[in-house]
């Protein structure tokens, strides 16, 4: 299996804009935009259906489809299979076959440092563990009775799931994560200097009030939680 980000934009050039100045590469092949940093592939998608969310793909889909089609609603669309998570974030089925031919890129170094994965806030968090355990997600990390889990399956992306009202700052769902190991001031300074609009700083976690967390979101509104962690 594996994993591309897909994000909307009401306007393609303000979106690559956006991150090409957070320094990743950005990638056309065919009618499609990209946005790339190491293994993360981020679909940049003008369509005004267009959704944030997860695109997966394998080579078939049929059991996890039926499994799906006993709890949530499925839409066929343009050869793919869309379904809601329940914290409504939208998971795309694909074929293998439609995985975008695209270039590598061994440099890493976008601005809001190490990526760490998707976050999503879930109310109904028991249902949504076992949303994702339907796409081959396991809990490598936290657990259920405590309202934490970080999941991985054979993807490049791992998420991580918390229930309703533990964080304490603005959730966008869902949003990419990146944790930078006590080096977030620089990052912070850095994208400051980039001049990227900042959605929130956050001092909660810091006991002398310093702005050490921050929030940004692209034009199309997916959330980016730059971390100090």
């Amino acid at each position: 299996m594996k994993a591309i980000i897909n994000t909307p934009t009401p306007d393609l050039q303000q979106s690559k804009d956006f991150y090409h100045s957070l320094r990743y590469h950005l990638v056309e092949s065919g009618d499609h935009h990209y946005a790339i940093s190491g293994d993360l592939i981020i679909r940049i998608n003008p369509d005004r259906y267009s959704r944030p969310g997860l695109v997966f793909y394998q080579e078939d889909w049929g059991k996890i489809i039926d499994s799906f089609k006993e709890d949530y609603y499925l839409i066929n669309k343009d050869h793919s299979q869309f379904v809601a998570a329940p914290s409504g974030t939208i998971v795309e089925l694909c074929q293998i076959d439609h995985y975008p031919d695209l270039p590598g890129f061994e440099e890493v170094n976008e601005l809001p440092g190490k990526f760490s994965g998707i976050s999503i806030e879930a109310f109904d968090f028991k249902k949504s563990v076992s949303f994702w355990s339907s796409l081959g997600y396991n809990i490598n990390a936290g657990n259920v009775e405590g309202g934490w889990v970080s999941m991985g399956n054979e993807s490049q992306i791992g998420i991580s799931i918390m229930k309703f009202h533990m964080c304490p700052h603005l959730f966008y769902n869902p949003s990419f994560t990146y944790f930078n190991s006590g080096n977030n001031i620089e990052v912070i300074k850095s994208i400051k200097d980039a001049q990227i609009p900042i959605t929130e700083e956050i001092t909660f976690f810091n006991k002398e009030g310093i702005v050490d967390n921050i929030i940004i979101r692209d034009p199309g509104g997916f959330g980016f939680f730059i971390f100090n962690d």
